[in-house]
């Protein structure tokens, strides 16, 4: 079969994932470019006698190479790995997106310009003389829009043949004023009621008076949501996990005792309390961030954000990473990439850990309810608050120390609002996200699971506890709890099973059931409960996120770093509380 190699080029937010995604379904995965952080997603699908290899290079608004991204596709469109480039443009904003698609168009002959967005667009009043639009790039146009199959059969019919011999287009040096030219000639604009509207809603959502309300607003909304959608769907699971649990013991009767404690009561019992507890309320955050992401509030979110992120030494783009850090630690830290000054994105990298993940809203939603009953869910809003402040404090210290340097400046597009794609919502947030990280949990629970096991078996769970009383008193907690949090490096999920079960005299995560966590915590002072929501706010990533973190800085010192901060400051705020409370007891 005959193989076709296709570069897809573009900026940010004008639906080039979306057709990448488009074309090549499931038949996708994403690796780090040779010697780069920058992740590059690659695809195939087969028509006909030909297999499509598609590439879908960084969003840049420029080759110039002041980032990796932009050195990535300027060094991959000029090697000449690709037999065709498609770049793709913003049909609501052309003359934008025509400065990067007239510079790809200069350094490649094979090109081909596709203007997505057209749905939009037309609702917007736009119209694009495609015909005219070819003739001044000189190459093939493709008028794109959601659904509609014809224009992407165009696009592969025209893939489909062998790329002509011609040489790149010679542009003017300013390719801004080039790009103005050609939209003036191609695009002509009808008066809109709809977009009259929605500039007066942006003016809302970006106002100083109105949006960081909105923006308090939907954050409570969405932790709601979460906490009381999840409840009853992970109680459900773990009935079911149990009831495998006991089925699983029945058919496994003949093996070792050992054996048995070790796949079923240490293995197995530790994953399905991973799963009950961290699944239900993924499968609720999750899609109802990405409704946010794909109406187009987060770039919104981040311009209001940007101002204070700027004063501690960040950036807006700081803010996007801070709500992937909601849902999972290891995300946030990988989405740091979006970030084109080095500085600035170790600085997101540092201290994303800072910000509550989904493993620790469990613990901070059972420790509200014991401290403040019927207020627990604004009590964990303002944990979030907390953490965020936390975070945009360490950034402003360290930016004005270790990392001090001048705050560098970047383009942020807002994107207009967009009806939001339920159904692929729901299947990038499920399947992508939710199971992707689900499973990266399961393969460092079922482990750590084995080894509580052990400790357990032996009783070295609470003579481990007895050791770090004294550090645990000085902190606030005791000695149990600070082993809870070494124990569930692995997973921040398996805290609060880890302290029943060496509360309890457990050998099991089996034999530690939710009703069990009330009557056990319920002796725990306002201290200890204040003092642990911290710690669960304030200490060291989960294993899956040091791993990240080593992973996208390539580097053990800073992995350390990112480690040992968070840590610290949970330590001295700890530490401070725990006096605090001594000297208003005394």
């Amino acid at each position: 079969m005959r193989k076709v190699t296709v570069a897809l080029a573009g900026n940010p937010n004008v639906g080039k994932s979306t057709l990448f995604n488009a074309l090549t379904g499931l038949r996708q995965h994403t690796g780090n470019w040779p010697g780069k952080t920058v992740g590059v997603a690659t695809g195939s699908m087969i028509k006909g006698d030909t297999v499509f290899e598609f590439v879908d290079l960084p969003g840049t608004y420029a080759l110039s190479g002041g980032s990796e991204e932009e050195e990535i596709a300027a060094e991959y469109i000029t090697s000449g790995k690709a037999d065709w480039t498609v770049a793709v443009c913003d049909g609501t904003a052309l003359e934008r997106s025509l400065i990067l698609a007239l510079q790809v168009r200069a350094l490649t002959p094979n090109f081909i310009l596709c203007v997505s967005l057209m749905d939009e667009a037309e609702r917007m009043g736009i119209a694009i003389d495609e015909k005219k639009l070819s003739e001044l790039v000189g190459a093939p146009v493709i008028c794109m829009a959601a659904g509609r199959k014809k224009s992407m059969d165009d696009l592969l019919s025209i893939l489909s043949q062998r790329p002509q011999s011609h040489m790149p287009l010679l542009l003017e040096e300013d390719t801004v004023a080039e790009a103005e030219h050609i939209a003036r000639q191609c695009v002509r604009k009808t008066e809109d009621k709809q977009q009259t509207w929605r500039l007066k809603v942006d003016r809302i959502l970006v106002s100083r008076t109105w949006g960081v309300g909105i923006l308090l607003g939907l954050l409570m909304v969405l932790i709601w949501l979460t906490i009381s959608g999840a409840n009853v769907p992970s109680q459900m699971l773990e009935q079911l996990l149990n009831s495998v649990y006991d089925l699983l013991q029945h058919w496994l009767y003949w093996l070792p005792d050992w054996l048995r404690g070790i796949l079923l009561d240490g293995a197995y019992a530790t994953s399905a309390r991973v799963i009950s507890v961290m699944l239900p309320p993924m499968a609720i955050f999750f899609p109802l961030f990405s409704l946010l992401e794909d109406v187009g509030y987060l770039p919104r979110m981040a311009f209001l954000l940007d101002g204070g992120m700027r004063r501690c030494g960040g950036c807006g783009k700081q803010a996007l990473t801070m709500c992937m850090g909601l849902g999972c630690n290891a995300v946030g830290v990988t989405g740091c990439r979006i970030i084109q000054s080095p500085r600035e994105r170790l600085l997101a990298i540092l201290t994303n850990a800072m910000i509550p993940c989904n493993g620790r809203f469990p613990t901070l939603i059972l420790l509200s309810g014991l401290a403040f009953g019927k207020w627990a869910p604004l009590a964990v809003g303002g944990c979030v608050i907390i953490g965020v402040l936390g975070a945009m404090a360490t950034s402003g210290v360290l930016s004005k120390t270790a990392l001090k340097h001048t705050c560098s400046h970047f383009l942020m597009e807002i994107p207009p609002l967009r009806r939001p794609r339920i159904g692929q919502i729901l299947v990038r947030s499920l399947l992508d996200r939710t199971l992707r990280i689900a499973g990266r949990a399961l393969k460092v629970a079922a482990p750590a699971g084995v080894l509580l096991w052990i400790f357990a078996r032996f009783g070295w769970l609470q003579l481990l506890g007895d050791i770090l009383d004294p550090v645990g008193i000085l902190l606030g907690m005791n000695g149990i709890i600070v082993l809870g949090f070494v124990l569930s490096l692995p997973a921040n999920e398996l805290l609060i099973p880890v302290i029943l079960m060496t509360m309890t005299g457990a050998t099991t995560l089996q034999g530690v059931g939710t009703g069990d966590v009330s009557s056990v915590l319920s002796g725990w002072s306002l201290e200890t409960l204040l003092c642990t929501m911290i710690f669960t706010l304030f200490h060291w990533p989960c294993a899956t996120t040091i791993l990240t973190i080593q992973k996208e800085t390539l580097s053990n010192k800073k992995t350390a770093v990112a480690v040992l901060l968070p840590t610290a400051v949970g330590v001295v705020i700890c530490i401070v509380l725990h006096f605090l409370f001594q000297y208003l007891g005394g």
